[in-house]
């Protein structure tokens, strides 16, 4: 932070048209780089965005930003023991140090690293290094705003609006981390002393407001539609638009909102109900916008689902369809393949690599049933529900047999040798094939949610076959929907929370995104009070974004990751009860089902921060470290 906040840098600037791509280009590729004055720079358009669009490569593919990747943090997944450089590991054993650099020696993780840069390489992205990197540029290019004399009023505000969004994201991404930080909202000396002293989450979080609602002003619905954006028609889906802006403006409001984000700015610990309000205002004017039509976001359909997270058989296809609203540039073709996509199967039996990403079994209980309710306790029938744990995977919540490969699962399309046909059905009954804490399954279950089943070494190389790429986004059109529905119930009081002008309750939002699944409604037993439907909420969002990256901050805010059970992680155990339906695994009966604690985590009130870098904190006394580190 000291290099970023402290020190002039001097930019290459980029001149140049933004980048006309097609299927088989990256989005957002740049032109050639040339060495020009500042005058030329800012002077026109074209120079100005040319200047503009390196804050895009800012952004890190948490995604693929290493061989394997780790950005599950909470309870939601454990990683096989073969190795443990993944800050996921630290994590487990209370060591949130581990997220710097200075603790990475394998230089894995997304948060920090030591080779730091804004080409095409995503090995190279690291959300600390760039994005106090990418604050000093957006306010160089806000302090030279004046020079762009060349520019229509649209183009003017194109390259304002990207701005102060990027300024506001970087700051908001820092800060629901770390908690409040100084606002950087100038182009700071380097002959001067830093002095600025931390302020409260909610004192930074209204400076990031203030941002966010300007950009979404000055910003179009889509860039297609301007003059500028006809240079790159069709090809604009990355570039900063209103949406983004007002989805990020509503989630920077509800963080605000958050338990712990208002405890840290005032001492309660409970929502803020103003600033729930705020953010359940700013994702109304966001889903009035798209299902009027006037934005081209649209829930996709189930069938289709995969493609929020991956593609194949479409060479350069970024993941995301219709849904995403923000996500980074994809630096490469078949780069997720060889890594991230082996990251979740057991090796040497559908892949090889040693490293895997598992689902817990107490966050795969979050996945409840079709007719949308919860499994209060899997060994125990439930009449109401209609859970029985002799069939433990009947009737079950779609997006559980999207997402999660149970025991009998057909794991294996294509050929196998005679000698390996007894691993074409996942074997992950306690002591099958598929369960080994060090390579294979540690839970019972395997993740498949961002790979095809096909993605193994017997039906497609390892996914060459089929092209896979694998991107996720950062926010998609359904967790806007979620995010609606708790700042509108907690803003308002209750399920039927409703911002004045859009048409959906809080209720009506989470039915919204159920329906798109084929689940059933939150049941009238949830309807009752607040907390009962705060329970509603937060299951789902585990389970509509499970495993995509949230489940962490989310714990974090409502206060909850210091306290059992989300401590724990689990296994399922079972035996089966006899042959195997291998038409339909869902059917089959199982014995003596029941869940073993793998690992307890024993966190305290510090770890509901990540400790800042002493480096850093050592500058200045007013820039103090986060308590209890």
């Amino acid at each position: 932070m000291k290099k970023y906040l402290k020190n002039i840098i001097k930019f290459s600037f980029a001149i140049g048209t933004m980048a006309v791509i097609s299927s088989c280009e990256k989005y957002l590729d740049r032109e050639d780089e040339s060495i020009v004055s500042e005058t030329e720079a800012f002077k026109n358009f074209t120079n100005f965005q040319g200047f503009t669009e390196e804050l895009y490569h800012c952004i890190p593919d948490f995604t693929n930003a290493y061989w394997t990747n780790s950005w599950n943090w909470g309870d939601d997944e454990i990683q096989s023991t073969a190795r443990d450089f993944h800050f996921l590991c630290k994590i487990e054993n209370g060591d949130f140090w581990g997220w710097q650099s200075e603790f990475d020696g394998w230089q894995a993780g997304w948060m920090d690293r030591n080779n730091t840069n804004t080409n095409d390489d995503r090995f190279t992205k690291s959300l600390w290094q760039l994005g106090w990197y990418g604050i000093r540029k957006t306010n160089i290019g806000l302090a030279n705003l004046e020079l762009l004399t060349d520019a229509s009023q649209e183009e003017k505000d194109l390259i304002k609006g990207q701005l102060l969004f990027f300024r506001a994201w970087f700051h908001f991404q820092f800060i629901q981390y770390f908690g409040g930080l100084p606002y950087i909202n100038e182009v700071l000396p380097s002959d001067e002393p830093l002095q600025l002293p931390r302020l409260s989450y909610h004192e930074a979080a209204d400076l990031a407001a203030q941002d966010f609602r300007e950009a979404a002003n000055l910003l179009p619905i889509d860039w297609d539609d301007t003059a500028a954006g006809t240079a790159t028609l069709g090809k604009n889906q990355l570039r900063i638009n209103k949406i983004m802006a007002l989805g990020y403006l509503g989630k920077n409001y509800l963080w605000a909102a958050s338990p712990l984000m208002n405890r840290e700015s005032t001492g309660n610990s409970g929502y803020n109900t103003a600033y729930a309000q705020k953010a359940a205002e700013a994702f109304a004017e966001l889903l009035n916008l798209t299902e009027s039509g006037q934005a081209d976001y649209s829930l996709v359909p189930f069938s289709d689902y995969h493609l929020n997270f991956y593609t194949t058989g479409q060479n350069w296809q970024i993941p995301g369809s219709t849904e995403a609203i923000f996500r980074g540039p994809y630096f490469g073709a078949h780069g997720s393949t060889y890594g991230t996509a082996k990251q979740y199967q057991p090796s040497p039996i559908l892949t090889d690599g040693d490293v895997k990403f598992l689902p817990t079994a107490n966050y795969v209980d979050l996945y409840g049933m079709a007719n949308g309710m919860p499994i209060d306790d899997i060994t125990q029938a439930d009449p109401t529900s209609g859970y029985d744990p002799e069939y433990p995977w009947r009737n079950r919540d779609p997006r559980f047999y999207n997402d999660i490969m149970f025991d009998g699962v057909r794991a294996v399309q294509g050929s196998m040798p005679p000698e390996e046909e007894f691993n074409r059905y996942a074997n992950l009954f306690t002591g099958g094939s598929y369960r080994n804490i060090s390579t294979g399954s540690r839970t019972g279950y395997l993740l498949y949610k961002f790979i095809p089943r096909t993605a193994n070494k017997y039906d497609d190389g390892y996914g060459y076959g089929n092209n896979l790429n694998i991107h996720l986004p950062y926010m998609r059109l359904s967790g806007v929907y979620l995010m609606y529905a708790e700042a509108a119930a907690q803003g308002y009081g209750s399920p039927s929370g409703q911002v004045s002008g859009f048409s959906k309750t809080a209720v009506d939002a989470i039915n919204h995104v159920r329906q798109r699944a084929g689940v059933g409604p939150v049941a009238g037993e949830f309807l009752g009070s607040l907390d009962a439907f705060m329970g509603e909420v937060r299951r789902e969002r585990a389970v509509e974004l499970a495993f995509e990256g949230h489940r962490f901050n989310d714990l974090r805010r409502w206060l909850l990751l210091i306290e059992s059970p989300y401590t724990l992680k689990k296994s399922v155990e079972f035996d089966r009860a006899g042959e195997l339906n291998t038409d339909d695994p869902s059917q089959n009966r199982v014995l003596n089902l029941r869940e073993e604690i793998i690992l307890e985590r024993n966190f305290s009130s510090k770890h509901y921060w990540l400790p800042l870098k002493n480096v850093d904190v050592n500058m200045y006394l007013e820039f103090s470290q986060n308590p209890g580190w």
